[in-house]
């Protein structure tokens, strides 16, 4: 026979409380409670009404309504003409955006930014996921079968082609084209988050596995002019790296090497090796040969820089879980992790010296940090 704690059966009295619909009815006009209950139903509202609300936003972005409002307001008419929406359509979607604080009403009849669209309008890294979600919502149709079904499968596990690692090193440029720009999209976020907390001044040579086209190698060796800078990704990727390198004029110091960690050796020579939303794409045994491979390649005391979204640990979850974990599921490989977890993955890699820096937006990216234990 199990035995519940104190906390469960104040837990299971709270919900007989709350489910009850007459307690629901009197907390509802009751003065005290009354403020309570409608930001809960307000609550319960968003998340029935969430996918509606993520449809509106995708329709904004789709039509690039952010950008034509950015440069001058306009009336309905004006922007229904421009694009090719029916006069109704627009204004319901203008009427809804305005409702979601994406625009706002302006003089004349006009509107213009509203606050969450004009902080849109400076993080295209968000506007190319928010276009990237169109799979997910088509994988997540169904959720029990999702649920029920093979992790993958759907169209999101076929667009993340290189996770499966199954002949990953020959996909051709085609192939991962298009993952590769969107991640690219993101990188100026989390080099930002990076150099808040992390110099590279000290450092010689930056090793990025998993670099992707080079952006936040770009970004680093902008920031730390005398750093040397490497990439290795596989090598369609690496050949982009390659072409942004020259094209931001670091060619003399930048480098990008082609390859699989799943089967390659890792450059070595770098002082400091960073993996950038890399850990939380893969299961834990790719994960663990990953760290150890970069133990392998680092000198003794040199650093590892992880910089990624973190799990929250038990009792203190936050909607980000709830995100990754079923875009993990549709991507078919992956989890999230807490400090905690990735902790120990380090230590048993031969890692020491493990920190969890206080970054402005962990939401983008934690940045944590590790280094080599010299061999005894």
């Amino acid at each position: 026979m199990s035995s519940f704690s104190l906390r469960d059966r104040l837990l299971g009295w709270r919900d007989t409380i709350l489910s009850s619909a007459r307690f629901q009815r009197f907390a509802a006009v009751f003065p005290l409670t009354r403020g309570v209950a409608r930001r809960r139903a307000g609550a319960m509202f968003d998340i029935v009404a969430g996918f509606v609300y993520s449809q509106i936003l995708l329709a904004c972005v789709q039509l690039r309504l952010f950008e034509l409002l950015r440069e001058r307001p306009a009336s309905a008419g004006e922007l229904a003409q421009r694009l090719s929406l029916p006069l109704e359509s627009m204004q319901l979607l203008l009427d809804a955006a305005t409702a979601l604080k994406l625009v706002q009403p302006r003089s004349g009849g006009r509107y213009g930014l509203g606050q969450l669209g004009a902080e849109l309008c400076g993080n295209p890294g968000v506007r190319a996921l928010v276009e990237h979600h169109a799979m997910l919502y088509r994988d997540l149709a169904d959720p029990l079968a999702m649920l029920r079904g093979p992790r993958g499968g759907g169209e999101l596990a076929a667009y993340w082609a290189y996770v499966r690692g199954e002949g990953a090193a020959n996909l051709g440029v085609e192939q991962v084209s298009p993952y590769t720009a969107l991640m690219a999209a993101s990188q100026p976020m989390i080099a930002r988050e990076v150099l808040h907390v992390v110099s590279f001044k000290q450092h010689r040579c930056l090793l990025d596995v998993g670099g992707g086209d080079g952006s936040f190698l770009s970004a680093v060796a902008a920031h730390t002019p005398d750093l040397r800078v490497m990439l290795f990704d596989l090598p369609a990727v690496a050949a982009k790296a390659a072409e942004r390198f020259a094209a931001n004029g670091l060619a003399g110091r930048a480098t990008a090497i082609g390859g699989s960690f799943r089967d390659d050796p890792l450059p070595e020579g770098a002082d400091i090796v960073s993996l950038v939303r890399i850990i939380h794409d893969h299961d834990d045994d790719v994960v663990t040969a990953l760290l150890r491979a970069v133990h392998k390649a680092l000198p003794d005391n040199g650093k590892l820089l992880i910089a990624e979204p973190l799990a929250g640990p038990p009792g203190r979850e936050s909607s980000t879980d709830a995100y990754f974990a079923f875009y993990l599921r549709a991507m078919g490989t992956g989890q999230g992790r807490t400090f905690a977890r990735l902790r120990q993955l380090l230590e048993e890699a031969g890692f020491g010296d493990i920190r969890l820096h206080a970054v402005p937006m962990p939401m983008v990216a934690s940045v944590i940090t590790a280094i080599k234990r010299p061999m005894c």
